[in-house]
C-alpha cells in the first residue's frame, strides 16, 4: 500500500527516498469496514481528508423527499475532497460510507500543517492532485449534465467499468440519476444490440 504514496511523491515531487519513506511511516492509515460511515450528513464536520488505497467509498445525501442520491464514488488512487476549514464546525450536508472494506489515508489540518512545514514539496504535491482531480470532476460533471442516461452508462463503462460490478445497481442508478429499472433496460438494450 505504502508504494502507492510513493510512486505519488515520485511522479509529482523530488522528494529523496528518505524524505518519502519518513512521510510514508507517518501518515495515518485507517481500515474501514463495509458500511463504516466516515462522515454522516447533518453531523458537524471536522477537518479531514482521505486518499483511496484499496476500497470504494460512497458520497451521497438524503433530499427533502426522504431519497438517497449518490453525488460520487471514490476508488483507488482518488483523493477524497478536503472538508474544508470554511465547513469546519457547519453540519455536513453529505455523507461519505465504505461501499467495501476499505483502507484509506487519514488526513486532518493539523497533521498536515506539521508534515507541510516539514517537507515543503508534500504540499505541492497535494495541491497537484487536488488540482488534477478537480479538474478530472468537471469533465465529468460537464459530460453527465449534457448527455442522456444511456451515454451516462456508456461513459462509466469507459471510464470507470470497475464501478458496474462493485457498487450496487441502485447506487449506480442514483448516480446516473436514473432508476434502478431504467438502468436494468438500458443495459438490456445494450446487452441486445451486440
Amino acid at each position: 500500500m505504502i508504494d502507492i504514496l510513493k510512486k505519488y511523491m515520485s511522479d509529482f515531487t523530488s522528494m529523496s527516498e528518505d524524505e518519502q519513506r519518513a512521510i510514508a511511516e507517518s501518515l495515518q492509515i485507517g481500515k474501514y469496514k463495509k458500511g463504516k460511515y466516515l462522515l454522516m450528513q447533518g453531523n458537524i464536520s471536522d477537518i479531514k481528508c482521505y486518499f483511496v488505497l484499496m476500497g470504494c467509498v460512497r458520497q451521497f445525501f438524503v433530499d427533502e423527499s426522504g431519497k438517497e442520491v449518490t453525488s460520487n464514488f471514490f476508488t483507488e488512487e482518488q483523493a477524497i475532497p478536503i472538508i474544508n476549514e470554511k465547513t469546519q464546525g457547519e453540519l455536513s450536508k453529505y455523507s461519505l460510507v465504505c461501499v467495501e472494506d476499505s483502507i484509506l489515508v487519514v488526513g486532518d489540518v493539523t497533521s498536515e500543517s506539521t508534515m507541510f512545514n516539514k517537507y515543503p514539496q508534500l504540499e505541492m504535491m497535494i495541491r497537484k492532485m487536488m488540482e488534477i482531480n478537480l479538474g478530472e470532476m468537471q469533465d465529468q460533471l460537464c459530460e453527465f449534465i449534457s448527455s442522456s442516461p444511456e451515454e451516462r452508462y456508456n461513459i462509466i463503462l469507459r471510464q470507470r467499468p470497475q464501478l458496474i460490478e462493485r457498487v450496487p445497481q441502485h447506487q449506480l442508478a442514483s448516480y446516473l440519476g436514473i432508476t434502478p429499472e431504467s438502468l436494468s433496460r438500458i443495459k438490456k438494450r445494450m446487452k441486445n444490440s451486440y
